[in-house]
């Protein structure tokens, strides 16, 4: 397994996924994007994003966070929550909001849970859209980017990590890649034809 950025051709399968899990998809842009694979099948396990808030000073924002249903339990979502505060870091952020319906989850990481009224105005205002939108019991949470910890029985499952159970959400994955570049994978037969 491994975490890198969202390339552009896999936009329609992260709004795909963010309609799927109601998350918040509101001024979506692939590039703000990672995404946790599988290095042996290129299966997509999970995905988040950081978004920045330009008020009377810059803020980063973690947000649609999600990890696809065999996946979960298995370090993906904390991969990806370390790979965009690397990111938030590299930007010149010290410190990192997430607006959380499980912030247990979140303090394990070493996130702390906010007094609204500690929020700045810009960001209260997001809270409350977030909360009516997509997120009714969102809490305020935040990190310092230096403090972030990763639970080592996360870094070891995740090294393991493989889909559990029926269902695979990225069954296909092939036949999306090559329809993406205008293959019918029904007739192809990805073998080189030297016409003889």
């Amino acid at each position: 397994m491994y975490v890198r950025d969202a390339r552009k051709h896999e936009e329609v399968w992260l709004l795909d996924r963010i309609e799927e899990m109601g998350l918040d998809g509101l001024a979506f842009r692939s590039r703000d994007y990672v995404i946790a694979l599988d290095e042996e099948t290129g299966e997509r396990a999970g995905f988040g994003r950081t978004r920045l808030h330009k008020l009377d000073e810059e803020f980063c924002e973690l947000t649609s966070l999600g990890v696809i249903e065999p996946w979960r339990g298995q370090g993906v979502g904390a991969h990806v929550i370390e790979r965009l505060l690397d990111h938030a870091s590299d930007d010149g952020f010290e410190r990192v909001y997430a607006f959380v319906s499980t912030p247990e989850y979140f303090e394990g990481f070493g996130f702390e849970r906010i007094d609204e009224a500690a929020l700045p105005e810009g960001l209260r205002e997001r809270l409350d859209r977030k909360r009516e939108r997509t997120m009714p019991d969102a809490v305020p949470t935040a990190i310092e980017t230096e403090r972030f910890e990763m639970p080592a029985r996360l870094r070891e499952r995740f090294k393991e990590a493989r889909p559990q159970g029926e269902g695979d959400e990225d069954e296909g994955a092939v036949n999306e890649l090559a329809e993406e570049f205008g293959i019918d994978p029904e007739s192809a037969t990805y073998k080189y034809d030297t016409g003889r």
